[in-house]
């Protein structure tokens, strides 16, 4: 066995004792390649074993073995960016609560597992993001909003026939939107039944994608149904302050979620970076370490 070999297994082994004390809730492994029965045998963590993997064949092969699996998008975080996306989607999908302790292991994709974080929910998963901020509120579908989330980061990392852009998505207090914004183009929607301009559908997500070199944004009711896209956001609050560098698109989502009940997407067009705004203020980021081009 190779000195690397080694070093993998003893890393694995370690981590999988630690996730085995009881102070531990849950055991996330971010990654393709499942865990080997044979280490995972005896050990009482496997009760608390949830993978989150990138690929929906994979996530129901594990069901049907009874494991827990979500599905997570595929690009290239960096580490820590896809501790996030994962902890958000299983947030999103009532797999955690408040105050459980989470034990997360990743690596680069296609590669084997080297790095450990544990976190407790509620707490601060770094010194830019509380994770008690995506916890937004009865008001908002969870799903609606994990598969808004996946969908500003493909549109931050494919762009639309390989350019980049930028876009704003609200979600939310839908009348107070659309009565503090305007059209600036034509509405692409108008005229869809409901059925047929929802969200959760995968046909209306890549439409999406594609109306977003629109100026403007979609305006998302909170059961996923779109409502408008091409909307000026003419609310304004000049108490909320953005960071250094954001630009127009960040100041009018962090204006409209401080003076509605609204959520905001903002991807930022030069970085595709995705920014979720609330109450005027940014409650989760996500970067991702590479674009399609």
């Amino acid at each position: 066995m190779s000195e690397s070999n080694r070093l993998d297994r003893e890393f694995l082994k370690s981590a999988l004792a630690l996730a085995s004390q009881s102070e531990i809730d849950h055991l996330m492994v971010i990654g393709d390649v499942p865990i080997s029965p044979n280490d995972l045998r005896g050990r009482r963590c496997r009760a608390k074993l949830i993978y989150a993997v990138t690929n929906a064949a994979i996530a129901a092969e594990l069901t049907s073995r009874k494991e827990k699996a979500i599905v997570i998008p595929a690009y290239d975080y960096s580490r820590t960016e896809r501790v996030k996306m994962a902890i958000v989607s299983a947030l999103a999908q009532g797999a955690f609560k408040e105050g459980d302790a989470v034990l997360c292991l990743t690596g680069r994709i296609g590669r084997h597992l080297d790095t450990m974080m544990t976190m407790r929910i509620g707490g601060s998963l770094d010194d830019r993001v509380a994770l008690e901020g995506v916890k937004l509120g009865d008001e908002f579908n969870s799903q609606v909003v994990d598969a808004l989330i996946q969908l500003a980061l493909q549109i931050g990392q494919e762009g639309f026939e390989g350019h980049p852009v930028g876009t704003i998505l609200t979600m939310g207090d839908h009348n107070a939107v659309m009565e503090t914004s305007r059209q600036l183009t034509i509405n692409p929607f108008q005229g869809l039944s409901e059925s047929e301009r929802n969200v959760l559908d995968p046909k209306i997500r890549e439409a999406i994608k594609n109306f977003s070199v629109l100026d403007g944004a979609f305006v998302i009711r909170e059961d996923g149904v779109v409502l408008a896209a091409g909307r000026y956001l003419s609310a304004a609050d000049e108490a909320v302050k953005i960071p250094l560098g954001l630009g127009a698109r960040h100041a009018a989502a962090a204006g409209m979620t401080s003076t509605t009940g609204c959520i905001a997407l903002v991807v930022s067009q030069t970085s595709g970076a995705v920014r979720l705004f609330k109450g005027g203020n940014i409650v989760l980021e996500l970067h991702q370490t590479a674009r399609r081009t």
